[in-house]
């Protein structure tokens, strides 16, 4: 099979389609699950009660588990993975994380995307975009912000191949 690897891609997600200034707001929505929860807990080895001991958490300000935090994060960040990193070459950072509201099993989390930067990259086929990602629960209450940056194929260099 002869497969041009651009055709894998979205052709509107390349490091020239991005303009500081511009907002995404991602279709898909995710509802997390105890499952994603008590994994990465579990696996990052966080002893937090407030994520995995329900008879702890009755008694406090919540009245139940609540989901940790780099969960919310990491769903955020791959629910707007596929409108702003399908063309990444690699991910540079992470800064800025802010956890707003808490969340919870069962509540559904939704992502929206801002350009805060485009910057030149030490190599000609590809360059930096910094992104502020911001995450939502059902309600519409913001739960999650945190910038990214990201180094993107240019289209120039990659489109055809």
């Amino acid at each position: 099979m002869n497969q041009r690897l651009s055709t894998l891609t979205g052709s509107g997600n390349y490091f020239e389609d991005f303009v500081p200034g511009d907002r995404l707001r991602h279709v898909r929505g995710k509802t997390v699950g105890e499952f994603e929860n008590q994994v990465l807990t579990h696996l990052v080895m966080n002893t937090a009660h407030a994520h995995f001991n329900e008879h702890a958490m009755q008694s406090s300000p919540w009245g139940k588990r609540l989901v940790f935090g780099l969960v919310t994060g990491s769903i955020v960040i791959g629910l707007a993975t596929q409108d702003t990193a399908e063309n990444a070459l690699a991910e540079l950072g992470l800064d800025e994380l802010r956890f707003t509201a808490p969340v919870f099993h069962g509540d559904t989390l939704y992502a929206a995307t801002e350009v805060v930067a485009t910057e030149s990259a030490d190599r000609e086929d590809a360059g930096v975009v910094v992104f502020r990602h911001h995450g939502y629960n059902q309600d519409g209450k913001k739960v999650f912000e945190g910038k990214r940056r990201v180094l993107l194929k240019r289209r120039s260099h990659w489109g055809d191949r």
